[in-house]
């Protein structure tokens, strides 16, 4: 299973803080691993205590899990001190997992979540590193230094937070107006993301389960940009789902599904359980020079953002077949066209694999009665090549292999499903 990361404080109540993180990441199927930075006593009406951890065992509790956890993204809420700022810092600065910061400094009801250093260091240690920071709208105004009123100060502040390279969701829920709208800002643009306001408030835990909502879809393979809409989507069902534990805020539901993302999540899933098949089964003489790579697309895929596959593709390493990076949509658009063309015809062949040419391996195609079309397949002819091998083929082929010289060639293997391409690449070897 997929494992994501919360760095952040506890909340007796369970509404906020990692017992929010964890059942947001729960929500989404990933594994939530935690380190803890704070002990708050604290109700649906207020935080009544703070219990700083020690940075030492902060450090410790760090270091411990990301030495055993493949952890895919990482997000940090409530870390109360520069001092843990700092160690935080200094670990993950050499982990090239993503980073999401939600620069937790004051809880849903009012309390103060952090000593007087904790701004300062933020700005100068963690947004650096991080590839998103989620503030609302008093924490954007503090990372800022200035008010925000307007559209002008909305654009002045995402500058300014994300001038070190973060892209920046700043969240709507303190503006007024009847609906509440977020700012995206990344690649140096600003997109409106506009909700319904629900009864006039977000429930207590909603920027905890949103900043964790992301992170988890982002461990599970999503860019940045489909897992800030599906999170945001989900949140807003969160919020209208929430419901009173005390006498005070109401908490938000966490546990509310998508149709839409559990189904990404199963054709990530299917990708990643497919590659590592694959590394048992495939030997190295089936890697092509530049890599190996399976693609899976959704039902009813749009483009390639629709269509999974392995970031960085499968290479031999030190004798070993390994992955480049975890499953991901948009990373393989070479084979994304071809599949895109395949299913046009036929909408239940959703899944494709490159594997290295030889006169022996086309000859084993021919034994076990599989189709195999030549034509030319460059990076300018993947659609009129597509369209030409079903023609040629009558159908959809088994496999389309690129016409030129043959140490410039490749085979694809075209089938239903990753279950589908495992049978194939067994009666192949």
């Amino acid at each position: 299973m997929r494992v994501a990361l919360t760095i952040a404080g506890s909340d007796s109540v369970g509404g906020a803080g990692v017992q929010a993180d964890v059942k947001a990441m729960a929500a989404v199927g990933v594994h939530a691993a935690s380190v803890i930075t704070a002990v708050t006593a604290q109700n649906t009406k207020g935080v009544d205590a703070i219990y700083p951890m020690d940075p030492e065992a902060v450090e410790q509790q760090l270091r411990t899990v990301l030495r055993d956890c493949d952890v895919k993204a990482i997000k940090t809420g409530m870390l109360y001190s520069a001092d843990i700022v700092d160690v935080v810092c200094d670990v993950l600065e050499y982990h090239e997992v993503p980073l999401i910061v939600d620069p937790v400094m004051v809880s849903g009801t009012g309390s103060d979540l952090s000593d007087d250093s904790l701004l300062k260091a933020m700005k100068k240690k963690l947004l650096p590193i991080c590839e998103l920071v989620t503030p609302n709208r008093h924490e954007a105004e503090a990372l800022a230094g200035m008010k925000i009123s307007n559209y002008d100060d909305v654009t002045m502040a995402c500058e300014l937070i994300g001038k070190e390279g973060s892209s920046v969701l700043l969240k709507g829920g303190h503006f007024t107006g009847s609906k509440v709208t977020d700012y995206l800002y990344l690649s140096s643009e600003i997109t409106e993301l506009t909700y319904p306001r629900v009864q006039n408030r977000s429930g207590h835990g909603s920027g905890c389960t949103l900043s964790s909502y992301i992170t988890a879809n982002m461990a599970s393979g999503m860019d940045i940009v489909n897992a800030i809409m599906v999170s945001r989507e989900r949140i807003q069902k969160a919020i209208e789902c929430q419901y009173a534990v005390g006498k005070g805020d109401v908490v938000v539901n966490p546990f509310v599904s998508l149709a839409s993302e559990n189904k990404s999540l199963k054709v990530l899933n299917a990708v990643e359980a497919a590659a590592a098949e694959i590394q048992k089964m495939v030997p190295h003489e089936f890697v092509p020079r530049k890599g190996l790579n399976i693609a899976l697309a959704s039902e009813s895929p749009i483009g390639p953002e629709d269509i999974a596959a392995i970031d960085g593709r499968m290479t031999v390493v030190n004798g070993d077949l390994r992955k480049g990076g975890p499953a991901k949509f948009g990373v393989a658009e070479h084979l994304s066209y071809v599949l895109l063309e395949i299913m046009k015809v036929d909408p239940k062949y959703r899944c494709i694999m490159t594997i290295a040419y030889s006169d022996d391996t086309m000859s084993i195609l021919e034994e076990v009665g599989m189709t195999a079309v030549s034509v030319s397949l460059n990076k300018d002819h993947y659609v009129d090549g597509t369209q030409k091998a079903i023609k040629i083929a009558g159908g959809i082929p088994d496999a389309i292999i690129d016409k030129g010289p043959k140490n410039n060639r490749i085979i694809r293997l075209i089938a239903k499903d990753t279950d589908d391409l495992l049978n194939k690449i067994e009666q192949i070897l």
